[in-house]
C-alpha cells in the first residue's frame, strides 16, 4: 500500500477543523519549565518542528492548572500569566502556519504530588489514599493526600477554567482535559482512589460528577470555534498494574456519560492498542467505539505504518509518542513505509533531561 492509499494520510474533519492527516504528536509529560513556568525554547521548537515535518495534530505536554496543588513534578509548565500566554502564542502561530492543529492538554496531578513540589506544599485527592508504590523521583513513599473539601473542589475547577482561558488567549485550536493516567480527574473516576461517601463518590455516576463539573465549567470559556477533548485510560502512572475501572461495563458507562458532554473528541490512552481489554475479545478502542460515534484518538505502541493503520480500524487519529519524540522524520518514514523500531520507555528519557530534543 502506498501513502496515497493509506487511511493514515487521509484528511479528517472535527467540527470546523479539517486535519491534513491522521497523525498526531501525543501529549508527553516533560519537566523543562523555567522559573517562569515556560518550557525551554528547544522544547517549544520541537512542537513546531513536528508540525513542519508533517504531523496533522500537535499536543503540548500536560500543563498544570492551579498554583496551589496541581503540580506533581518539578519544573512543570503553566499558562495563566501574560508572559506564558505570549510564549505559547508564538508556538500556536507557528504550528498553524505549518498547517497543523495545536492542542493544549491540562491537568491536576492530585495525589501524584509530593512534599515541596507545590507552592502551598499540598497534596490533595478525592480520598486520603496514597499510591502503594514509592515515588521513583524521591525513592520514598508518596505523602498521604488530603481528602478534598467542597471548597477544594471548586477551587480546582476554577484552576482548569483559568488555564483554559490562557489556552484560548494563546490561540490554541483545541484544549484537552486530562482525565487519564491516575491523575486527579482519573482519581475521582476510579473506585481504587475514590472512597468518598458524598455526591462525588460511591456509584459510577457519583465518581463521574467531578469530571462532569470540570467539563461543563471549561466549555463555557472555550469558544464555539475551538475544540474541547477529554483523555481517559484504564491505567495510572502509579500502581500501574491496577485496573482503574472494574470491568468493561463500567468503562462503557463512563464513555456513555462522556458522550453526552459538550466535548468534540475522546482520546483513549493504552499501554498497547492491540491488547484485549477487561477479559473481553475487544480492544479499548473497540469497546469505546461500540458506545460512541464521537471522534476517537488512540495511542499505545503505535510506532510504524502497520501499527498505525491497524489502530485506525476503530479510531480516527493515531497518536505517536516515543516514536515521534525520538524521530523528527517519522511522518516521512511512515509515508515511505520504512521499517521502524518500537522504542522502550528508557530510550525516551531525553524528554526529562536538559538535552535538546531532536
Amino acid at each position: 500500500m502506498n501513502a496515497a492509499e493509506s487511511r493514515l494520510f487521509t484528511p479528517f474533519t472535527i467540527k470546523n477543523f479539517t486535519l491534513k492527516n491522521r497523525i498526531g504528536v501525543a501529549p508527553m509529560t516533560r519537566t523543562s519549565g523555567n522559573t517562569d513556568s515556560i518550557p525551554r525554547q528547544d522544547v517549544l521548537d520541537f512542537l513546531v518542528r513536528r508540525a513542519r515535518n508533517g504531523a496533522g495534530m500537535v499536543y503540548t505536554e500536560a500543563l498544570v492548572t492551579d498554583y496551589e496543588s496541581a503540580q506533581g513534578y518539578p519544573r512543570q509548565a503553566r499558562i495563566t500569566t501574560q508572559k506564558q500566554i505570549d510564549a505559547w502564542g508564538k508556538v500556536t502561530d507557528a504550528i498553524r502556519q505549518e498547517g497543523a492543529m495545536s492542542v493544549l492538554q491540562m491537568f491536576h496531578c492530585g495525589r501524584m504530588a509530593y512534599e515541596g513540589v507545590n507552592p502551598a506544599n499540598r497534596s490533595i485527592a478525592p480520598s486520603a489514599i496514597a499510591p502503594q508504590q514509592d515515588n521513583p523521583l524521591t525513592g520514598a513513599p508518596y505523602p498521604l493526600p488530603e481528602a478534598m473539601s467542597q471548597f477544594d473542589i471548586e477551587h480546582v475547577i476554577n484552576g482548569f477554567v483559568e488555564t483554559a482561558r490562557g489556552a484560548v488567549a494563546a490561540g490554541f485550536d483545541a484544549i484537552e482535559i486530562h482525565g487519564a493516567h491516575g491523575y486527579l480527574i482519573s482519581q475521582f473516576l476510579s473506585a481504587y482512589t475514590n472512597s468518598r461517601n458524598d455526591g462525588y463518590g460511591g456509584s459510577t455516576e457519583g465518581r463521574y460528577r467531578f469530571a462532569h463539573e470540570v467539563i461543563q465549567a471549561v466549555r463555557k470559556v472555550v469558544p464555539a470555534d475551538r475544540l474541547l477533548f477529554f483523555r481517559i485510560s484504564n491505567w495510572g502512572i502509579a500502581d500501574m498494574a491496577v485496573s482503574l475501572f472494574a470491568d468493561a461495563a463500567e468503562w462503557q458507562k463512563v464513555i456513555r456519560l462522556l458522550s453526552a458532554e459538550p466535548i468534540d473528541a475522546l482520546s483513549v490512552s493504552t499501554y498497547n492498542f492491540q491488547e484485549k481489554a477487561f477479559g473481553t475479545d475487544q480492544t479499548m478502542s473497540e469497546l469505546t467505539r461500540e458506545i460512541t460515534d464521537m471522534p476517537l484518538f488512540i495511542c499505545g505502541k503505535i510506532y510504524d505504518r502497520k501499527t498505525a493503520e491497524e489502530s485506525l480500524a476503530s479510531a480516527d487519529i493515531a497518536l505517536f509518542a516515543k516514536s515521534i519524540l525520538l524521530n523528527p522524520d517519522l511522518v516521512e518514514d511512515l509515508r515511505t513505509g520504512k521499517e521502524l523500531p518500537c522504542y522502550k520507555s528508557e530510550e525516551a528519557n531525553i524528554a526529562y533531561t536538559d538535552t535538546p530534543l531532536p
